[in-house]
């Protein structure tokens, strides 16, 4: 049997997803081949979505015309804005969800997708003509072509699962690995390696002394992840915090001998920023509590979450451990917590589309590019299914600078750093965190996405709304004279230094205890320009109100951005002959050998390339 179409998918997860539907979006008839069509989007490890840096990247692909935000706010059972004590440009959504209505809305949102199919299969075989992806063929012999092909693959390329000195193959558990899908991909010359992650224990609520844990509710304002959909439905429930204590240690320590991580078992990769709790008590051997978190699975179930007890240590030992907390002191487990190992791809081969350099049109999205994390993993597949659409029909390719999204920075450093570890996005990341805001993603992402195809004309229209009503607040904050006698009554009641004189509404806004909201009590017509009737008043003050308070610091970083984006446009590739070049350091040379960038600014941020490489690279283009 043989099946044509312009874009195939093969993985639906949260990469896979968004590349169907952005394939989709661009006109290509595109299938998504999954194994299981009721575990699309499946929310492997923690049922939440977000976080640091993470919601900022939720926020950017919902400005593109992406679903996972959509979704996120359709089927969230806590809501909470991270780093709220800190400036803006850390501020960072998190929602928890409701882990099997998140598959079902996922699913209704591929199932109204024009133009995408479904096919519940396993590929096996990556299909090739001269040098060029030409499609999969799958364990039950059917043969899907197409022009570009977009592997998400996840953990599921020769997935092997730990459980103490317990080892099953699967991609997740339950759930068969992919055993031969990487064998045809790498005899082209690819290279892959193994990396290794892992996830905590599932328990049951009932069996949880929430007495002897503190509460941990969310919030319920006006913030979410998409710009456009509907606020959340579902009910809004607490999540719980505790802590682990040296009996906890003493039972996790006894077993070490029988962990897959300290008997040389496992050999892979695993991810620094969310260790195991045996690594824990092995790094910090000092420290005698760490903190956890308990969160809910969803509306309806009594399974819970215990975030910050990730283990692949006998199940047995697990559980022992657990009852010396004293609010799991009768825990009853649902399934232990377990590592597993998997196979990646080194990304420093990837174009900045994530179309590889060795096999034209095979697009790589997600863990398989050596990533960590469900929103990593949306970004990269938003963007391999639009370029894999765009190869198909002939347009421009769509590339994301470091300085206009999270995305940009995140593909970025895959393909111009490689990996050494799971790929995990942090705010530290980003050199223009004050210009990569959650709230102005729609600011840096929505027109251009619109004139791609990526954005329908809803959500453009719907952004331009919200552009011009900024807009209007902030000139009438440039505008309005302020005088001391409305004023100062207020601003010594605020404990802020009163006005000598009248001034600009937009120099008093500049002050850190005032806000437009609490100028709007006293100043009726700021009120009535704030409270206008459009949609989503609230979030377009709060948007108004930081460019006003931070204009500095904007200007200032977009002037950075503008000299480093002069660098980006100096084009390198293709000019030089590195391994002949004496001018350049050793390690330069093999650096720059290997992952030949596209521009002196790609160069520059190659580790290993110094800036005196650098100097000579530009010297010689000068020329």
């Amino acid at each position: 049997m043989r099946l044509n179409y312009d874009v195939i998918v093969v993985g639906g997860g949260h990469a896979g997803c968004e590349a169907a539907a952005a394939a989709a979006r661009l006109g290509a008839k595109t299938c998504l081949v999954t194994m299981d069509m009721n575990k699309i989007a499946q929310m492997s490890c923690n049922p939440a979505v977000g976080g640091i840096a993470k919601g900022q990247i939720v926020r950017e692909i919902d400005a593109l015309g992406g679903r996972m935000g959509l979704v996120t706010d359709a089927t969230a059972i806590q809501f909470r804005m991270l780093n709220r004590s800190k400036g803006p440009a850390v501020w960072s959504p998190r929602a928890q969800c409701d882990r099997g209505k998140f598959i079902w809305q996922w699913r209704t949102e591929l199932d109204n997708t024009p133009g995408l199919d479904i096919w519940q299969d396993q590929a096996d075989e990556l299909l090739t003509e001269g040098g060029q992806a030409a499609g999969v063929r799958t364990v039950w012999g059917v043969e899907l072509r197409a022009r570009a092909v977009v592997i998400t693959a996840g953990t599921f390329l020769n997935g092997l699962m730990h459980i103490g000195r317990c080892r099953v193959a699967g991609g997740r558990i339950a759930e068969p690995a992919v055993p031969h899908l990487t064998e045809s991909i790498t005899r082209h010359g690819i290279r892959s390696a193994r990396m290794k992650t892992g996830t905590p224990v599932r328990i049951d609520r009932r069996s949880v002394h929430f007495d002897d844990m503190e509460i941990q509710e969310g919030e319920n304002d006006f913030h979410q992840f998409s710009f456009m959909g509907s606020h959340r439905v579902l009910e809004q429930l607490p999540c719980w915090t505790c802590y682990t204590n040296p009996a906890v240690h003493d039972t996790l320590r006894s077993a070490l001998a029988d962990s897959p991580l300290y008997n040389g078992q496992i050999k892979s990769i695993g991810p620094r920023y969310c260790p195991s709790i045996e690594t824990k008590i092995v790094t910090f051997p000092d420290k005698e509590q760490h903190p956890l978190f308990l969160e809910p699975e969803g509306e309806n179930t009594n399974e819970m979450y215990l975030n910050g007890f990730s283990s692949s240590l006998p199940a047995d030992v697990q559980i022992a451990a657990l009852r010396k907390i004293p609010a799991l002191r009768d825990a009853r487990v649902y399934r232990p917590g377990y590592a597993i190992e998997y196979d990646f791809f080194d990304p420093t081969q990837l174009k900045h589309t994530l179309e590889s350099k060795i096999i034209g049109g095979l697009f790589l999205a997600g863990q398989v590019n050596g990533t960590t994390g469900y929103e990593e993993a949306a970004g990269q597949g938003l963007v391999a299914g639009a370029n894999a659409a765009l190869l198909c029909g002939g347009g421009e390719p769509f590339e994301m600078r470091r300085d206009e999204s999270y995305i940009g920075v995140l593909i970025d450093d895959l393909v111009t750093k490689g990996v050494d570890e799971p790929y995990r996005m942090f705010t530290s990341r980003a050199e223009y965190r004050i210009l990569l805001r959650q709230d102005d993603a729609d600011a840096r992402l929505t027109e251009r996405a619109y004139a791609t195809g990526l954005a329908d004309r809803r959500r453009y229209d719907w952004w331009m709304e919200k552009k011009n009503a900024i807009g209007e607040i902030t000139a009438f904050c440039k505008t309005r004279h302020v005088r001391t006698a409305e004023i100062n009554p207020f601003l010594e009641n605020r404990s802020t230094t009163p006005l000598r004189e009248g001034c600009k509404l937009i120099d008093l806004l500049a002050r850190p205890q005032l806000s437009l909201g609490a100028l709007a009590e006293v100043l009726p017509d700021l009120k009535e320009k704030i409270n206008a009737p459009r949609n989503r008043k609230e979030e377009i003050a709060e948007a108004a109100e930081i460019k006003i308070k931070y204009k500095g610091y904007i200007e200032r970083e977009q002037m950075v951005a503008e000299k480093m984006r002069r660098l980006e446009d100096i084009k390198i590739k293709g000019h030089f002959r590195y391994a002949e070049m004496q001018q350049l350091s050793t390690e330069a040379r093999q650096k720059l050998e290997a992952i030949d960038p596209v521009t002196l600014a790609q160069a520059g941020r190659i580790p290993g390339v110094s800036p005196s490489d650098i100097n000579v690279l530009l010297v010689l283009m000068g020329r």
